[in-house]
């Protein structure tokens, strides 16, 4: 019994804790992506959203000079995943966490 009302107990935290969804961009949704500092990358998307990444570590080549997606046959760049390669230096940068996204202002 006493198993029992521990396996119950478990169960209940697991539901209980909130599933934190990673952030995923369509590869094709994204405009245009720059690094002013070489630890943010910013990205401009279809929608008119800009939105902000953090990456897990300094790479100061990045705002310098561009780079390619190491994307091998999907089409989402999602955080804490996807890593990019910096075309000069070949200095590999991995995206971290996603700020929430800017929305534009609406003109008028």
């Amino acid at each position: 019994m006493k198993t029992i009302i521990t396996a119950m107990a478990l169960a209940g935290v697991v539901a209980a804790s909130p599933v934190s969804a990673k952030t995923c961009l369509r590869s094709q949704d994204i405009v245009s992506a720059h690094s002013d500092d070489g630890k943010l990358l910013t990205f401009k998307m279809r929608n008119g959203q800009t939105l902000v990444n953090h990456l897990q570590g300094v790479c100061p080549d990045l705002k310098f000079d561009g780079f390619v997606w190491t994307l091998h046959g999907i089409e989402n760049v999602c955080e804490n995943e996807q890593s990019l390669r910096v075309l000069r230096s070949g200095e590999i940068c991995v995206l971290g966490k996603f700020d929430l996204p800017v929305i534009p202002p609406v003109p008028g």
